[in-house]
């Protein structure tokens, strides 16, 4: 993301730390022995949340590949592919 815009980086960061939140309740669930339905839950929450920072990151990198008249080169358009697949 080393082209993207500040407030894309704080973005991402946000949702990371937000996944880092998620994760510590995870272990603490897992510390108390709380039921395993309730503890997996939370773990999806965890990866959905880092899912969805890994397509914003895309998605600014998307942004910063973009020229102001919308085009993308076919070598950017490569680069852009792979990091959606790298995703899956």
């Amino acid at each position: 993301m080393s082209t993207s815009s500040a407030s894309d980086r704080t973005a991402v960061l946000n949702r990371i730390k937000r996944a880092q939140g998620q994760l510590a309740g995870v272990l603490k669930m897992m510390e108390e022995e709380r039921e395993l339905g309730a503890v997996l839950n939370q773990l999806k929450a965890v990866t959905s949340a880092l899912d969805r920072a890994g397509f914003a990151m895309v998605a600014a990198e998307w942004r910063s590949s973009v020229d102001s008249d919308g085009d993308v080169t076919p070598e950017q358009l490569d680069h852009l592919e792979k990091l959606f697949l790298s995703l899956s």
